[in-house]
Parts: C-alpha cells; structure tokens; sequence
C-alpha cells in the first residue's frame, strides 16, 4: 500500500494539496477551487482528487494544514457572526479593552472607530479580588464571590467564557478556582484563562489576546470537530496538523483550546517554505515573495531561519502593506513578520472619481473571481495578464480551469474607456500599478527593517507570483530570483517541511541585580522539561528536539523591550544587552540598571526530510520545443517564446523574454533577464 505524507494550504482562490510517497520520493499536487462558505469542503474536494489517481486508496501517515479561519472570522467573512461571549475581570477594570491605548489608527480623524469590542458591556463581569504586582493576594476571592459570578453567568446565553484578571501572570490562583467553578457549573462552556493564553504583564494586550481566543474558540473547534469527523469518514486516521503563526506545526487537538495561535496560519507556510529551500541551496538570504488569487505577502529569512514577531494585531487594516496600528485586535503569540498587500490575481483594478485608473483593494476573491472564469464583468489583475498575452488563452491549472478570454477583453476594454485609455495601455498599467504596490510590501520587510534588498535573493511563488516576480526585483535593484518547482503550490510544500513547534513565555521582571544565573537556569528547564513534554505528546521524536532561549530584557524604567539571545551568565547577558540596544537605538549606558522582563523558549521537534517535496518529475523533453505567441513586453507586443516547465533540463538556459509555463503558474522572463533550470529550479539572472 502506497504511504503518503499531506499538506493542504486553503487560500482565498484556490486549496492547494501536495503529497509525498515516502516510499519512492515521488511527489503529486493538485489544486482545486477554495470552498469560503465551507473551507472544509475543499479540503475534502482536494483529498478527493488526490485518492481518485491511485486505484487502491493510499494510506496518509501524515496530513498537514494551513488555513485563514481565524482570520477570516475576526474579518466578518465567515459568513457568520463571532459568538457571543462572557468576559470575568476584576471589578473596576471591565474598560480596559476598550480604553487600550492612546494609539490612533488615524491620527488627524477625529471620528475614528476603535474595533468593535469581542463582549459587550453588559457581558463583562467584575469580580471583586485583587492580585498584587508580586503575586501576594490584596484582596483574596472568596467562595461566595465566585458563586456570584456563576450566577450572572447563568443569565446570559454565551458561547465561551474569558477570564483575565489584573496581575494573574504573577499568580493565577485566582483565575484557576473561576475557571474551575465555570467549568463545574457549564461543562460544555469553552473557557480561557489570560495567564494560559498570554502570561505576560500589560493587562490590556493580555486581555485583548485572551478575547480573541474565547471568540474563536467555539468556530474553530466546530471548523476542527467537522473536517476530523470527515477525515474519519474517509478512513484517514493519520492526525490532524495544523500551521501555527509561528511558522511550526502543532497537532490540531491541542489547538483546538488555543486558536490565536492559527490566526497567520496559511501565509506563514510559504515563508517557511523559502526559508527551506535556502538552506538546501546554500542561499543565506532570502526574500520571500507569495502573490496568490488575493494578497501578495512577504517575508524574509536569514541563515534559514524566519523572522519573528511577538505581537500583531488581529484583524487589522493595513496602509501599503503596513500594519495601521489601532485598527486590529492585540495577540500577543510570535508570528512569522509579513507585510501584505491586496495584490493578487483577482484584485479588482477600477477608476476613481478624478478618472485615474487604480488596482485594490477589493478582490473578486475565488467566487466569482476573474472576468475570464465567466461570473463577472469586473477586469482584475489576471485579466490583465490574459490580454497582455502572459496567460494561456483557453485554459488554467494545465487545461483543467476552462476560462474565457474575450470576458477578459470586455472587462479591460470598459475599464479602457472609462479612463480614456486603449485597452493595452489599461492592462499593462494594471500590471505595473499593482507591480509598484508590491515592491512596497518588500520594502516594508527589508528596508524598513534596516536591511538591504540587494543582498538578498528573491524566492517567488503562488500562481502569480513567477508572472511578477522579475518586475518586482527591479523595482529594489535586485539582481537574483529564484523560482521553485511547483510555485503554485509552494506554499503547502511548506507544510511537509515545517518542524513542530512550541512557545512558551515567563514573565520575571526583575533587575539583573536581583537574579541569580543558576536561577533563570531552573526557570528555562522547567519550560524545556514542560515543552518536551508537548512535543512527544504529538509525536515528536526525542532524538529531534531542539530549544532556543531568549530574554526580553530593557533598561529599568523604559516603557518597550528589546528582545536578545539568552547568555550563560548574568553579567553577559548585561553585556549583550548593552550592544543589542546600541545596535537598535545608537546609544547604551553601561551603568543603567538593566531588568529582564520575560523569559522565551521556542521548542521544535524536526519532522522526517522532505526535500523531495519540493522537486518535480521532469518530462526529458527537448528544450528547443516551444511555441511562439504575441505577448506585451514592455513596449508593445511582439511574438515570444513559450516553454513548457517540464521542458527545461537541467543546464537549459534561456534568454528573455520568454514564458515558461506550468500547471499551477506561469513565469515571464522580460527582456535584459537571463533564465537557467538546474532541474528542481528555475534561475533568473538580471543581465
């Protein structure tokens, strides 16, 4: 019996499926349309054309998946409402969620709106005890208080509970005896606790972290509960996984009390992926850049390790690619740093008031998608590529995705008109307008990171992502680009290729003067030990374990911390401080009381290697065998080569323009650009 490893990625447009046969190396993919209304039908959808191709049905040892439906849902695009949920605070703090802080979204708007609170008013309850600082109780919580507050409970028809009490990271027996009580009185009441879902000091961000998990956990857990029950249908009894935000998986029953940590789950994959295929081709930096049917998301990678964040907001808007701060709900959970844009191939382009022609950020999504796929009238970024000749003219997905060009005519030829332009004209500032958005996401992560885009070497993938990618790189002077074998897919290639992984934070704040080296030894111990513990419960293997230690650590009165690499004394931890705060801000004062803040562990567990994933079969045909077709490049249109990707042997190299296409995506080499397959890549060089 054929064995398989999985990953499934549900993007906006399409759901990716690759497999791979650990028993031959031999790798499939296959793409379907995305289901919004049921992601997990897709899923399904994907698995069931992937069975349909063996006679006998494989057996899956390993199903790995990303999905958007955390995210989706705190958008409003679910197609349902957050649940009604119950928040239990100290009495006296039930505002601090939607006091926050002094950030604006838009600062000279004097009419902004905050997010709309995850619990209403009349939902939060205050509950009279107090927690000190130092963890000693001021105002213990007695029975009778407790008692009261189920009571109120009672009254109220929630979906989940919230508990966040003020200083429950220093001591949470508090919060422990309400949640025991909540769970005694209502067993089939979804509870959270602030000191498991963010035991960190700052109420407000450790509120707001731990809202967000109670308002996801009821359609989480029935988006899990139903797609397990159809998997079991199927006879598929391998366990479920899920990508985190973290860029790591984690079985998907220890998620399912846990949500925030999926909220980034689908993007991060893809810069996992990039991440993986430059450590196997020896490439230090990489830029990773995913255009697929609706955003375009970047990221970066160094010495093959992604870059992380330790807060984000959720559900927030975003300004050129940037996070506007204020507009989203806090979750404080590391996540792999991305810039996004809406720049995709269903991004509406469109004219505004003054007649000038604009792309985003409206997407015409999967349903009803691109003019060409014949429910819309509406051009978008791949209509544009249609008529500029950077598309097949009858078909996607390797003739599996009918469409229709003369739609894609229609719709960029009304767009034309309305702005007083040919439709060629129309469709090629369609492309290097939503190319220009693009380049900006880049730059975010890099230049706006303090890095050089130069140094790095651009990895492109998602179906549109090859079509764009050398415009992109010319856009920030970079000369490099790598494109992979299956970059239609390449982000759930990811997926088989992603450790598990685990996170964990201690709060200390204490001054360096205060601690004791051997003492934040026990404390990192006591995680590791506790870490382990979770990896092997999802089947990790002892031997593949491996922990990295960091402090969050800033001079004693400052308001943000810094976050450096744990040192095997105190006094060189006061000295990696000194510089990392140097490195950051140009200056460090030596004789400044330092205080380390939290403690961080980022636990992995490596799976079985799965560079095969990422190769594809080639066919061994000649390379001369190519077509020819009009297509725009630049200066008007002119007849250009058209290669098939399995076509290119290794050693091929081609000068642009020419196109090279495959069945998840197609790539567009310009003029002045050199190409060159090695077999499991494709090589673009700016000559």
């Amino acid at each position: 019996m054929t064995t398989l490893r999985v990953g499934i990625d549900v993007g906006g447009t399409f759901t990716d499926l690759v497999s791979l046969d650990i028993d031959t190396g031999r790798s499939d993919a296959i793409k379907v349309p995305s289901t919004p209304r049921a992601p997990e039908r897709g899923v399904l959808d994907a698995l069931d054309a992937l069975f349909a191709r063996f006679e006998t049905p494989p057996r899956i040892e390993y199903l790995a998946h990303a999905t958007t439906i955390a995210t989706n849902a705190l958008l409003g695009q679910m197609y349902l409402e957050l649940p009604r949920i119950a928040f239990l605070t100290t009495a006296g703090f039930r505002d601090v969620i939607e006091i926050g802080r002094q950030n604006r979204s838009e600062v000279y708007n004097l009419s902004v709106q905050r997010p709309a609170p995850l619990v209403a008013r009349e939902d939060r309850i205050g509950i009279r005890e107090r927690m000190g600082y130092d963890g000693r109780a001021i105002e213990p919580l007695d029975d009778a208080e407790i008692a009261r507050a189920i009571g109120l409970l009672r009254d109220r028809d929630v979906a989940a509970v919230a508990i966040g009490l003020l200083n429950a990271y220093a001591n949470d027996d508090h919060e422990r005896r309400l949640a025991n009580a909540v769970a005694a009185a209502f067993p089939d009441l979804p509870v959270t606790r602030s000191s498991v879902a963010d035991p960190e000091y700052r109420e407000y961000e450790r509120f707001s972290t731990t809202l967000v998990n109670a308002a996801l956990l009821p359609i989480v857990q029935a988006y899990l509960s139903r797609l397990s029950f159809a998997l079991r249908a199927r006879d598929i009894e391998a366990p479920l996984f899920v990508m985190q935000s973290n860029g790591g998986m984690a079985a998907a029953s220890h998620l399912a009390a846990h949500p925030l940590r999926m909220i980034e789950s689908g993007p991060a994959s893809g810069v996992i992926a990039a991440a993986h295929l430059g450590r196997i081709r020896g490439i230090p930096r990489v830029l990773s850049f995913d255009m697929g049917g609706t955003t375009a998301k970047a990221g970066t990678a160094i010495d093959g390790g992604v870059v992380l964040a330790n807060e984000f907001e959720a559900a927030g808007r975003t300004h050129s690619g940037r996070a506007v701060k204020g507009s989203g709900y806090p979750v404080r959970f590391p996540f792999v740093d991305l810039a996004e844009v809406s720049a995709g191939g269903g991004t509406i382009a469109w004219i505004d008031d003054a007649g000038s022609l604009r792309v985003g950020p409206l997407s015409a999504g999967a349903d009803p998608g691109p003019a060409c796929y014949g429910k819309s009238e509406r051009a978008t970024v791949t209509d544009a590529n249609l008529v500029l000749g950077r598309l097949p003219p009858a078909h996607l997905a390797g003739g599996t995705f009918p469409i229709d060009a003369a739609r894609s005519q229609r719709a960029i030829a009304m767009l034309a008109e309305r702005a007083g332009l040919t439709p060629d004209a129309c469709a090629y500032g369609i492309v290097r307008l939503v190319d220009a958005d693009m380049a900006k996401v880049l730059r975010i992560v890099t230049v706006e990171r303090g890095l050089d885009p130069r140094d790095f070497t651009l990895v492109a993938f998602g179906g549109n992502g090859p079509l764009h990618a050398c415009a992109v790189a010319e856009e920030l002077g970079m000369t490099d680009v790598v494109i992979p074998s299956r970059p239609g897919v390449f982000c759930a290639d990811g997926l088989l290729v992603a450790d598990l992984r685990v996170s964990a934070v201690e709060p200390l704040l204490l001054t360096l003067e205060r601690i004791e080296s051997s003492e934040l030894e026990a404390r990192f111990i006591a995680m590791e030990r506790s870490a382990r513990a979770s990896l092997l419960e999802q089947g990790a293997d002892p031997h593949r374990i491996a922990f990295s230690r960091t402090y969050d650590a800033r001079y004693r009165g400052q308001s943000f911390e810094l976050e450096i690499a744990a040192a095997a004394s105190v006094s060189a931890i006061a000295s990696d401080f000194h510089v990392a705060h140097h490195r950051r801000y140009g200056y460090s004062v030596a004789e400044e009381s330092i205080e380390v803040v939290t403690l961080r562990l980022r636990a992995t567990a490596t799976m079985l290697p799965a560079d095969a994933a990422m190769r594809s079969p080639l066919s061994g045909e000649a390379a001369a065998a190519a077509t020819m077709r009009s297509a725009w490049t630049g200066g008007g249109f002119e007849s250009i080569r058209v290669y098939r990707r399995s076509a290119l042997a290794a050693g091929t190299a081609l000068e642009g323009p020419v196109l090279v296409e495959q069945d998840d995506s197609c790539t567009f080499v310009p003029r002045g650009w050199h190409l060159r397959s090695d077999g499991d890549a494709l090589l673009l060089e700016r000559r």
